[in-house]
C-alpha cells in the first residue's frame, strides 16, 4: 500500500479524486475512497482526496459542529482505503471561491483530475451553492468526468457523519452498541500516561485523550473492544473527567482491558463501544470507585456473554 502524501503542488500525473469532508470515514465514506482508489489502480492514475482539516469548520449547515476525527486519525483511514494524494486546507482558504474556481484551481490544476467521485450530497464552492450536478457541468468543461456513489445504508437508514454525532453524544442505556459505521469507535490513537492508579490497584488501563473541539460520547461507562498491536481484548471504558480521582475538567477515555498483562503506553490503540452500561458518577473515595470498577467488569462480561459477542483475546492484532 502507498504511503499517503499531502500536498500542495500541482499532482506529477493524472488522478482519479475523491471529494467530501470525510469526518470519521465511516462507511459511506469508505465507498466513495474506495471507488476513486480502485479506478485509480485499474486506469494507472493516482488517487487522491480533497477534504478540509478538521477543526477549520466550527459550523455546518448552521449548526455547530464537533468533528469525530483528528486530521491524523482521518489521514490514517485515508490511506487505508488506498488513497495515495491529498489536499487538506483550512476551510477558510477557500470558502468564498466559486464552483467554476474551485474546479479549475482544486481539481483541474492541483489534482489534474481525470475522474471525480463524489456523494449524492456533496455540495462545494462559496456557501455550499454547487451540487453534483453542478459538478457535472463543469467537468465536461474542464476535462473530468464525475461518479455519484451510492450511499451505504444500515436497517434502511442511510449512514451519515450527523447521525453518528448524535448517536455518539446522547446514546441511551441499554440501546446497544454503535450504529453502523461508527466512526467515534474506530479510532486510532496513541495510548498516553495517566494517573497510573489503574497499576495500583492491579487493573490494567489506557488512556486516550480527545482533543480541543473534539465531538466526545456521552460521559459514562461503555462495555467495549479494545484492538492493540497484541491483540483484540473485551474491555471497559470510561468516558469522562474522572471525577472521583481528577480535579482537570478535560475528558479522556479510560479503558480498562479484561484478561491482558502488559503494557501498551505509545502504543496505538482502538477502542470501539459496544454498550452503554451507567452513566458517570463521582463516588466518595477511591476504595468505593474501584468496588464499582470491579461491578463494571463483571457487568461487560455478562453483556459479553449474553450478547454473544465475545472476542477472544490475542485473536488479532492491528489490522
Amino acid at each position: 500500500m502507498a504511503k499517503l502524501i499531502t500536498i500542495e503542488q500541482p499532482l506529477e500525473r493524472e488522478s482519479a479524486v475523491a471529494l467530501g469532508f470525510f469526518d470519521g470515514v465511516h462507511l459511506g465514506h469508505r465507498a466513495v475512497l474506495r471507488a476513486a482508489a480502485d479506478c485509480a489502480a485499474e486506469k494507472g492514475l493516482l488517487s487522491g482526496a480533497f477534504t478540509f482539516a478538521a477543526d477549520s469548520v466550527p459550523v455546518k449547515q448552521g449548526r455547530t459542529l464537533s468533528y469525530l476525527y483528528t486530521d491524523r486519525q482521518k489521514m490514517q483511514e485515508l490511506e487505508a482505503c488506498g488513497i495515495e494524494r491529498v489536499y487538506c486546507p483550512p476551510f477558510s482558504q477557500l470558502c468564498a471561491l466559486d464552483g467554476a474556481a474551485f474546479c479549475r484551481d482544486v481539481l483541474a490544476g492541483l489534482f489534474h483530475a481525470r475522474e471525480v467521485f463524489c456523494g449524492g450530497d456533496f455540495h462545494f464552492g462559496a456557501k455550499a451553492a454547487w451540487d453534483v450536478e453542478s459538478l457535472r457541468q463543469f467537468g465536461a468543461e474542464m476535462g473530468f468526468a464525475v461518479h455519484q456513489v451510492a450511499p451505504v445504508l444500515a436497517d434502511g437508514e442511510k449512514i451519515s457523519s450527523g447521525t453518528i454525532r448524535q448517536a455518539a453524544a446522547g446514546r441511551q442505556t441499554g440501546t446497544g452498541g454503535c450504529p453502523a459505521g461508527c466512526a467515534v469507535c474506530r479510532a486510532w490513537e496513541m495510548v498516553v500516561h495517566g494517573a497510573a492508579l489503574g497499576r495500583t490497584h492491579a487493573v490494567p488501563t489506557i488512556n486516550i485523550p480527545f482533543a480541543t473541539g473534539q465531538l466526545v460520547p456521552r460521559y459514562g461507562v461503555y462495555v467495549s473492544r479494545t484492538h492493540t498491536p497484541q491483540g483484540c481484548f473485551d474491555s471497559v471504558t470510561d468516558i469522562g473527567v474522572k471525577p472521583t480521582v481528577s480535579e482537570a475538567q478535560l475528558p479522556a477515555a479510560e479503558t480498562f482491558l479484561l484478561d491482558f498483562s502488559g503494557d501498551l503506553y505509545e502504543q496505538p490503540c482502538r477502542v470501539e463501544l459496544l454498550h452503554f452500561l451507567r452513566g458517570e458518577r463521582k463516588f466518595p473515595n477511591v476504595e468505593q470507585l474501584y468496588r464499582q470498577i470491579a461491578q463494571d467488569q463483571k457487568d461487560s462480561r455478562e453483556w459479553l456473554k449474553q450478547s454473544e459477542t465475545e472476542t477472544p483475546a490475542g485473536r488479532a492484532g492491528l489490522q
